[in-house]
């Protein structure tokens, strides 16, 4: 799953507390700022998995500051080894 949030995301600690959320589930990828102004999510794991991290992620108090998400599904590839904030 590939999500690119819009809104207010940058700048309030929207990656930390995405990092925070993740520990409840069995997910592996990465979040990370981008150029203009979007958070970009990639995560790994079963699909019933990343859609209930994608509404804790809402749930956790980040929900009103993001003005939409862009989903995007594909295959895993296995790449990731836990969760990190990349640069």
């Amino acid at each position: 799953m590939q999500v690119f949030y819009s809104g207010r995301v940058q700048g309030v600690g929207f990656r930390y507390q995405t990092r925070q959320v993740v520990a409840g589930f069995e997910v592996t990828g990465f979040v990370r700022n981008l150029t203009d102004g979007r958070v970009e999510l990639v995560a790994e794991g079963a699909e019933s998995e990343l859609k209930e991290f994608q509404q804790a992620i809402r749930d956790s108090g980040l929900g009103p500051l993001i003005r939409d998400e862009a989903v995007f599904w594909s295959e895993p590839g296995g790449e990731f080894r836990g969760f990190d904030i990349a640069r």
